[in-house]
């Protein structure tokens, strides 16, 4: 899945989100749902309290965070403040099932790529398809 990292200001301080299949394994069990359907569950106001609380937890533990400290943190700023965090866990949960809204798409083209093509085709004895027939 996924390794795309969400990094906000949230809380107390500057934090790192991340997750990977783990902690999405884990969501999943512990909402009862799939990662999208949180994700609209979050979207759409129905969202339950565990998909606030463990998105964020989860989502700190896959970005580095020791569980303990991610815990702590979850019930000092989630626990009670439900609206409030809904969301940067939906921030969390979109960024890493579908990627960061300014992350090209598909795969990065090596460089000397369009070079090493050129030299193949440049060293053949085979006519060009573009070479008019005579």
């Amino acid at each position: 899945m996924s390794l795309c990292h969400v990094e906000m200001t949230w809380a107390d301080g500057d934090y790192r989100f991340c997750l990977p299949m783990a902690q999405l394994e884990e969501l999943q069990t512990l909402c009862d749902a799939g990662p999208l359907v949180v994700a609209k569950r979050l979207e759409h106001g129905h969202w339950k309290t565990q998909d606030v609380f463990h998105t964020l937890r989860l989502g700190l533990i896959g970005g580095g965070m020791e569980a303990v400290p991610a815990l702590k943190l979850c019930r000092a700023y989630v626990e009670g403040r439900w609206g409030e965090n809904v969301l940067y866990a939906q921030s969390v949960l979109l960024q890493t099932i579908f990627g960061k809204p300014d992350e090209p798409v598909g795969k990065s083209r090596a460089r000397g790529t369009r070079a090493a093509r050129r030299a193949r085709t440049e060293s053949s004895t085979s006519a060009s398809s573009t070479d008019s027939v005579s």
